[in-house]
């Protein structure tokens, strides 16, 4: 057995779950109290990205002289505290059997709920917050383990956030390390052991070392005593220094990388396993002053999950539910037109790997599984696909082998593509399809499986 508290080393060198790689993309969530006032400002109006989130509402709206602040005020006036906003989350209309059965029809693999934010509110019935959970006050259910037991019904796994720090916890402001070991470490474990959750995603960590956190004592036996010991997937944030150094996979952020204390860019110290995290709009909390251009639309959607794949990544798309416990109907279209594409093309996403190069050109992505590439194109190719044989195959292949290959376009049921090698290129020549008509297989992207004949 690894000791896994005697050095960051041995953590770092576990392998991560091969499930979690195959997966490739996963559903996130942000409810909360949050989603009862749910707006933040307009992410080009402030200049902390973090400040511009709808689920930073309790700490933002203390700020005096902030956006924040003066929307509460103009809105629920001067006497309505954050913490009221409790009585307001009552997930009345909350069907988590829809919601997984959205999940399923997305393509996702897994899925990863707010279990608990930074103002601490638990979605579980947890010992460690009595009457500040939502068994307790508010929805008076175990929300979290009705979607958990929802989501596998499904065949997907389920995983949960949680925050370390905690806004407005006394013993946390006096002593962080104290709460550390008297209420964080024993609820995350209350968590692990009532729900075995396939992916354990921390979050809040930057404030204080792994030390301070107790982080390497946490994982030590999250890894070797508890019952998800070899399932369990973790992130990398679990100490200020260890974001892209240390823990499990590596997670960006709406494409950034992230920032340390003194705001310099953090880089993976060393080649591992990374997902990308953001939301359809610009707040993972559902943000009300959001509107229709700050969603990102199918195609974007699309190709950030097939740019995303082709780079090794991950992709947990994050929906931001209403306070009565509603999907936001543009957020359960992105979900829907996402699955129709994976539908199709997602012999070229689950399950495959990296390619020996990510990309050719603007409009090509590649993926690989067994003897098979796969050339995502980004728009319509037209009459033929064109790609450099050099790094496509292993080089040093005679221009026979190359000849030998075997090409399809997925999603049509038409007899195998004609190829054919010209000046160390191999052209794909594609079936006659309009390239904007309903007979294309899909929308946006199109994946052309390319075998070589007898491999």
């Amino acid at each position: 057995m690894a000791d896994y508290a005697s050095k960051w080393q041995s953590i770092d060198d576990r392998a991560i779950p091969a499930w979690f790689d195959e997966a490739k993309f996963g559903i996130f969530i942000h409810w909360g109290i949050y989603s009862v006032p749910s707006w933040g400002p307009k992410r080009d109006s402030v200049n902390t990205s973090g400040e511009a989130y709808a689920e930073w509402y309790g700490s933002a709206v203390r700020h005096a002289g902030g956006q924040y602040e003066a929307f509460h005020k103009r809105v629920y006036g001067e006497k309505k505290r954050y913490e009221d906003f409790v009585s307001d989350f009552k997930a009345e209309l909350f069907e988590p059997q829809r919601w997984a059965s959205l999940f399923k029809r997305a393509g996702a693999k897994y899925v990863v709920l707010t279990a608990k934010h930074h103002d601490a509110f638990c979605l579980w019935p947890s010992a460690y917050r009595w009457n500040w959970n939502s068994k307790d006050i508010g929805p008076g259910r175990d929300l979290f383990g009705e979607l958990a037991t929802a989501v596998r019904g499904q065949g997907l796994r389920m995983g949960a956030y949680y925050s370390l720090l905690e806004w407005f916890n006394p013993l946390y402001s006096i002593s962080p390390e104290r709460y550390a070991r008297a209420e964080m470490i024993p609820q995350m474990k209350e968590l692990i052991q009532a729900y075995s959750p396939s992916v354990l995603f921390t979050d809040g960590e930057w404030e204080h070392d792994s030390e301070v956190w107790g982080s390497r004592d946490f994982l030590e036996w999250l890894f070797t005593e508890s019952p998800v010991a070899q399932e369990v997937v973790v992130n990398d944030r679990w100490g200020k220094e260890t974001r892209g150094n240390h823990g499990g996979y590596f997670t960006t952020e709406y494409g950034e990388v992230g920032f340390g204390p003194d705001g310099q860019e953090l880089k993976m110290s060393r080649p591992r396993k990374w997902e990308e995290n953001r939301g359809i709009g610009a707040s993972f909390g559902y943000n009300r002053n959001e509107t229709l251009d700050d969603y990102m639309t199918e195609r974007q959607l699309i190709h950030l999950l097939v740019d995303t794949v082709s780079k090794g990544g991950n992709l947990m798309l994050n929906v931001g539910p209403t306070a009565d416990g509603r999907i936001p109907v543009i957020m359960e279209e992105r979900l829907v037109q996402i699955g129709d594409w994976l539908a199709v093309n997602g012999e070229a996403i689950y399950g495959t790997s990296t390619w020996r190069t990510s990309q050719q050109g603007e409009h090509v992505r590649f993926t690989a599984k067994g003897d098979t590439v796969y050339a995502i194109c980004l728009k319509w190719p037209g009459r033929e696909l064109v790609l450099e044989t050099a790094g496509l195959f292993e080089a040093g292949e005679s221009t026979s082998e190359f000849e030998a290959t075997e090409a399809r376009l997925l999603g049509h049921e038409g007899p195998p593509l004609r190829t054919a090698v010209k000046d160390g290129r191999l052209i794909v020549k594609l079936p006659e399809l309009e390239g904007s008509g309903d007979d294309l297989p899909c929308r946006h992207a199109y994946t052309i499986a390319i075998r070589r004949a007898g491999k």
